[in-house]
């Protein structure tokens, strides 16, 4: 029986992956490195320096790790710079009606996700205080397709891993919950993905029902 849902963040409650493209196309333009959103779409899920390391298989030079660190943080300056133009607004469809019936139903609910910004994304669109745990990239070592932030998740909330239930929009966020041994919710990009236990265009679409039955 599922008592706990951790939802990805980037792509399932807001959508930033234009901010995350923009960021990356202005570091990559100001590098000289190809970039397009083909790429982009690979980044899905990934930490940030794995997503530089992808990025920088198309660079016509090595860079140091000093260099590669300088340059994660000069996109990391400025994706805040625009996911801090983020309102209520750009959370998506369903979501808000979602995280109401789970609340309903007496279901503990949790963030897990990479990205080292949850705190500031979740202020700027007004769900700081809606979540019952936050797991997030300032708190793991491993990103996804590794389960850590996804267990980190179950822990926070009480409960056990078989308990749970993610839902993600990238396929290495639904590897990652299955590896850690809980039933993943496909949805977006994701929704195409074989492995995942359940599938929805989007939280707007969601049969919880069918689901939590």
């Amino acid at each position: 029986m599922v008592q706990g849902i951790i939802f990805d963040l980037d792509g399932v409650i807001v959508s930033t992956d234009d901010c995350h493209y923009r960021a990356w196309q202005r570091m990559a333009d100001e590098e000289g490195i190809p970039f397009s959103r083909g790429v982009n779409e690979r980044l899905r899920g990934v930490s940030r320096m794995d997503s530089l390391d992808i990025i920088l298989e198309r660079a016509k030079r090595s860079y140091t790790q000093e260099e590669k660190t300088a340059m994660a943080a000069r996109k990391n300056a400025y994706y805040i710079e625009l996911i801090g133009k983020l309102t209520p607004a750009d959370i998506l469809p369903g979501a808000l009606d979602a995280l109401e019936r789970l609340r309903r139903r007496g279901l503990r609910i949790a963030i897990g996700s990479s990205s080292r910004n949850t705190p500031l994304i979740l202020r700027q669109i007004g769900l700081e205080n809606a979540f019952d745990a936050v797991a997030d990239g300032n708190q793991i070592t491993r990103s996804k397709p590794d389960p850590e932030v996804f267990l980190l998740a179950t822990r926070l909330l009480g409960l056990a891993p078989a308990e749970c239930l993610v839902v993600e929009d990238a396929d290495a966020g639904v590897e990652a919950a299955l590896a850690g041994g809980m039933k993943a919710l496909g949805v977006g990009s994701a929704a195409a993905n074989p492995r995942a236990t359940y599938r929805a265009r989007d939280l707007a679409a969601l049969d919880l029902e069918s689901i939590l039955k």
